[in-house]
Formats: structure tokens, C-alpha cells, sequence
């Protein structure tokens, strides 16, 4: 009988907590809101931060792929929903907002009405931030694209150089259209860039590659260029400047490119001088390619004197040399002049790849050089000698 009664006294006891709990748990309000840019479109991967103006309480949220947010735990009273651009707090992006007892509170934040209520100077630079952020992402969109397009246009290349040159013209038309889609892409990024980002020398040389993909090698001269004057210090645009001014002809812009990449300072330019060579190496094989022999001599010689441990660099430049010997008639008969340094350059290249690609044309050229002119003096020969 007791405990009859002491549970008759507990239960209204137990009733009001719960009426309680629950008049607390009603207390708190919802947010369902939606952000959108000065166009009207969505904005997403935006921070709303949520600020109880009473109490300084805040909630910080962020919109989804279309510009929508929720927040749950919101107290009555006076808030503002702040979106938080570019990694900052910007109080000009404020939306005040009253959280009634218990209420679902439907938010919708243009920046176009905010812009609309802020000083005409201030809602200019506002929408020039707005613009530049839109650009950014237009640049980026294209550039990844561009991106895309050119690593399978040099996939391609590499493929087709394995093949026997009868059997390239199917995968060159697939590069050929690899490389269209790249520039197409990378021009779109170009034109789309903010002014004055610190990303288009990026974008510039990945443009001067996809151009001399395509074989469009002035223009591709051209985007390396201004891709350098953006970034004076990055040897490899003075490299790639080089390589396309040669392939354009003009190897005396391209020597002179090639000039400025050995004056880089070895000290804050990683690998300068190994840049520099290789410049001059390219500059070398593009002329030799083209059958201008004599022309690839002084090239080839300075990428030696900068990398003499390249072995290559000194059968091309053997190679150079004897095709630039020269002949003269001597009482009826006629004489080979050997340009100096020829049977040198093909020595060293045995000394430092005696088992190279090269090595056979290099020990074929050196026994031709003999026959030319009898005691010519090189190591091989010497060797020879002493057996």
C-alpha cells in the first residue's frame, strides 16, 4: 500500500522533467539556407559561419555542391549568417536573421542584393573579387582539360617514336588531334586567366609544349617567351624556349637563349648549368636533323665544355666535324682537311660509353679518320699501338 503511494507521488514528478526536457529540446531552431553568387548561381564549397549576435555563440557550416546548407541548434533570437570567401572573413557578406522559438528558418543569400546595398565603389571591387574568383575557376576548369589532352598527346608521341617510321602515320593523326584539343584547351585558360596571376606562366608553357607537339613551333617560341619573361628564374623555360627556336630556324635566337641559361647563378637555380648544356645539346641535334651539320658544331661544343661527362654530346659533335671537313687540290691530288678536334670528339666518346649506342659508328669513324690521314693521334689509336 505504501508503494502504491509513493509511486502516485512520483509520477506527476517524472511528468513535469519530461514535459521539461522536452519544452528545451523545442527550444532550438533549424536552418535550411541557400547561397548564390552575384549572377544568381549557386555557390558551392562556401563557409557560413552563424553567429548569435546576443551571445557570440557560432555554428560553422558549409554549402554542398548546390549552394544549399543546414545547421541545426539555433536559439531564438538575432543571428547572421557571415560566408566566409577566399579564406577569410568578410564582414560586407553579412545576413542578419531572426531565429524564432522552435522555428525552421528558410534563408536565401544573394550576393547580388548585398552588393546591391553596399557604396557603388565598394560593390565594384566586391564584384571584381566575385569576377576574378569566377575566372579563376574558368582558367582552372580549362587548364586541367588542357592538361589532360597534352599528357595523351605525349603518350602518343612516345609510342609512335617506337615505331618504324613507315608505321607512325595512324598514331601521329591521333597526336596530331591530341595536341589541337590541348592548345584549344590551354588558350581557353590563357584568355581566362585573372589579370595578373601568378599561375599563367604555368599555363603559358604548358600551352608552348602543346604547341610544339603539333609542330607549331613559332608559336610555341612565342608562349615560352612570355612564359619566361613571367618567370625569369625557371632555367627550364629557357630550355624549352630554346628547343622551339631551334625547331623554328632561328638558331641564333636560340643560342642566344641558351646563352642566358648558363648566366643563370648556380646557386639559387637548381641544376642551371645541366639546363644549359642541354640546351645547347638540343640546339646541336635540332641543326644535325636538319642537315646543317657545320652549323650544329659550336652548339654541341659548348653543351661538351658545360657536361663533358655526356658521351652523346661528343660523338654528335665528332659527327658535326667531319662532315665539315673540307678539300683542297695539292699538285694534282686531292687533299682532306680534318677540322681540328674530330677524332678527340669520337675518342672521348669511347672512353666514356665504350660500349654505348654509338660506339661502333664512333670506332667506324675513327678507323676512317686513320685512313684519311695515316698517324692521326687518338687514344683508341694508341691503344692499338701498344698491342
Amino acid at each position: 500500500m505504501n508503494t502504491h503511494r509513493f509511486l502516485a507521488r512520483l509520477l506527476p514528478l517524472v511528468l513535469s522533467a519530461l514535459f521539461v526536457a522536452g519544452t528545451a529540446l523545442a527550444q532550438f531552431g533549424r536552418v535550411d539556407g541557400l547561397l548564390r553568387d552575384h549572377e544568381g548561381k549557386p555557390m558551392a564549397d562556401i563557409v557560413i559561419v552563424l553567429k548569435n549576435q546576443d551571445t557570440g555563440q557560432t555554428f560553422e557550416t558549409k554549402t554542398d555542391k548546390n549552394g544549399r546548407f543546414v545547421q541545426v541548434g539555433l536559439r531564438s533570437g538575432l543571428w547572421v549568417a557571415i560566408c566566409k570567401i577566399k579564406g577569410r572573413y568578410s564582414n560586407d557578406y553579412e545576413h542578419p536573421f531572426r531565429m524564432a522559438t522552435a522555428a525552421e528558418e528558410k534563408l536565401d543569400i544573394n550576393l547580388k542584393d548585398i552588393l546591391a546595398q553596399l557604396s557603388a565603389e565598394r560593390s565594384a571591387e566586391m564584384k571584381k573579387q566575385e569576377e576574378e574568383r569566377s575566372k579563376f575557376e574558368g582558367m582552372k576548369a580549362h587548364f586541367d582539360a588542357g592538361r589532360m589532352a597534352l599528357e595523351q598527346a605525349r603518350s602518343a608521341r612516345s609510342e609512335m617514336m617506337k615505331l618504324p617510321v613507315g608505321e607512325r602515320a595512324p598514331i601521329a593523326e591521333r597526336m596530331a588531334q591530341q595536341a589541337t584539343n590541348a592548345i584549344s584547351e590551354l588558350e581557353a585558360a590563357e584568355r581566362a586567366a585573372p589579370d595578373k596571376d601568378p599561375n599563367l606562366h604555368v599555363v603559358l608553357s604548358n600551352l608552348g609544349e602543346a604547341y610544339a607537339v603539333a609542330g607549331r613551333f613559332e608559336e610555341a617560341a612565342a608562349a615560352y617567351t612570355r612564359a619566361n619573361e613571367l618567370k625569369p628564374d625557371n632555367a627550364n623555360y629557357f630550355l624549352a624556349l630554346g628547343t622551339a627556336q631551334a625547331s623554328a630556324g632561328k638558331a641564333t635566337e636560340a643560342m642566344a637563349t641558351c646563352d642566358k641559361a648558363a648566366t643563370l647563378p648556380a646557386a639559387t637555380v637548381a641544376d642551371a648549368p645541366q639546363i644549359a648544356a642541354s640546351c645547347f645539346g638540343n640546339v646541336g641535334i635540332i641543326l644535325q636533323n636538319t642537315q646543317k651539320m657545320r652549323e650544329s658544331i659550336e652548339p654541341l661544343k659548348r653543351a661538351a665544355q658545360i657536361n663533358p661527362n655526356n658521351a652523346d654530346y661528343w660523338f654528335l659533335l665528332g659527327r658535326g666535324l667531319t662532315n665539315a671537313m673540307e678539300y683542297k687540290m695539292e699538285g694534282g691530288t686531292m687533299k682532306t682537311i680534318i677540322q681540328p678536334g674530330t677524332a678527340e670528339a669520337f675518342a672521348k666518346y669511347l672512353e666514356l660509353a665504350p660500349n654505348g649506342r654509338f660506339a661502333q659508328d664512333a670506332k667506324e669513324s675513327l678507323a676512317m679518320l686513320e685512313q684519311i690521314a695515316p698517324g692521326i693521334q687518338t687514344k683508341i689509336s694508341a691503344k692499338k699501338k701498344k698491342r
